[in-house]
């Protein structure tokens, strides 16, 4: 059962952290490499990733809180700019391929 709460407990703060590294993400970027990059804009997405890290703060990763409900789409919405938008911006940074 220890372990178990350990584990838990990893998954929570760590997701935390990749919430704030998504928000940071979001704050540090250009405004204009959104919409290059046809995504939302810069201010919606420092909501969204800033909400989720919030969200993944103040509720507790258990699987039969409530907060449940919460944490869930709010880890999935970081985990979305991490996958979807952050390439989109750094390739449209950086000028594209180079292919």
């Amino acid at each position: 059962m220890l372990v178990a709460v350990w584990i838990i407990e990893v998954i929570h703060w760590g997701s935390a952290l990749v919430g704030l590294f998504a928000f940071v993400h979001a704050l540090l970027q250009r405004a204009d490499a959104y919409s290059a990059a046809d995504r939302k804009s810069k201010p919606i997405w420092m909501l969204i990733t800033g909400g989720a890290t919030l969200a993944m703060v103040l509720f507790y990763l258990d699987p039969f809180s409530p907060g449940m409900i919460f944490w869930v789409p709010a880890a999935a919405a970081s985990l979305v700019y991490l996958v979807d938008v952050r390439p989109k911006l750094i390739e449209v940074q950086r000028g594209g391929s180079t292919w």
